[in-house]
């Protein structure tokens, strides 16, 4: 690595975005491998021949693009995540959890019950039914809980699915792809919570002390939603992308 920037001063782009492509392109081609520490920020500055503040300035611009994390007391961190983004964003059917957690999902531990109906269930599936059917799913890496997800389903929908209630691997696989490639359209909403990790959860989510929250209903017709889901994904670990073309 030079010790100066070439002809730093000489571009009418600002310090901090020169830096910032400096250190993109140090992190995509592997001089800074994934998970491995950056230099202290005194260095980096030095190397590049900024100040500080600069400095900063693009470091927190790659934490917004989820190339860097800092970790208080430690340090800067390459994620390991950068190298394994999804080509397809939310605009393309399927699972949101999926494409929006770009680390290794291990296992998925999954939870149902029935509930009577309720002016909720009513609200976001949109249909007469006699039952609901709720599932929790968690979503674990390396042993550690990650993500979290919750969904409902008329009672209906479980005949019309042809789904045995006893048979876990075929529900976790129905709503985890078959849904999806069973579907013609959903719905979106995403928003920020603060509410995930709570007492009556069977499980913490981990490091998650704000979440991303994807509201999404699912059709297979035109008529309601087969099922109405809620994604929590920690933002630490979310990274959300919609493809837009003309």
């Amino acid at each position: 690595m030079k010790n100066k920037l070439d002809d730093l001063n000489k571009t009418k782009r600002p310090l901090f975005a020169i830096v910032y492509d400096k250190l993109y392109k140090l992190i995509m081609d592997g001089t800074f491998p994934p998970d491995s520490r950056l230099p202290t920020e005194p260095e980096l500055a030095k190397v590049f021949g900024v100040s500080r503040m600069t400095l900063r300035h693009a470091l927190s611009l790659l934490q917004e693009d989820g190339l860097v994390k800092n970790i208080h007391g430690k340090g800067n961190f390459i994620t390991k995540f950068h190298k394994n983004r999804n080509m397809f964003g939310l605009e393309k059917l399927g699972n949101p959890l999926y494409k929006c957690y770009p680390g290794k999902v291990d296992d998925v531990e999954l939870y149902f019950r029935i509930e009577l109906v309720s002016d909720y269930a009513k609200q976001v599936l949109h249909r007469n039914m006699t039952a609901v059917v709720a599932y929790e799913r968690w979503y674990k890496s390396s042993d550690q809980v990650v993500a979290y997800a919750f969904t409902i389903m008329a009672i209906e929908a479980v005949s019309e699915l042809n789904l045995d209630l006893q048979n876990e691997q075929q529900l976790l696989e129905m709503l985890d792809q078959k849904v999806y490639e069973l579907a013609n359209s959903s719905t979106i909403e995403i928003k920020r919570s603060k509410s995930i990790n709570t007492p009556s959860l069977k499980y913490q989510i981990f490091n998650a002390q704000e979440c991303d929250l994807i509201l999404e209903s699912v059709y297979i017709s035109d008529k309601y939603p087969v099922v109405y889901n809620k994604y929590y994904i920690p933002t630490e670990f979310s990274h959300i992308t919609i493809n837009v073309f003309k």
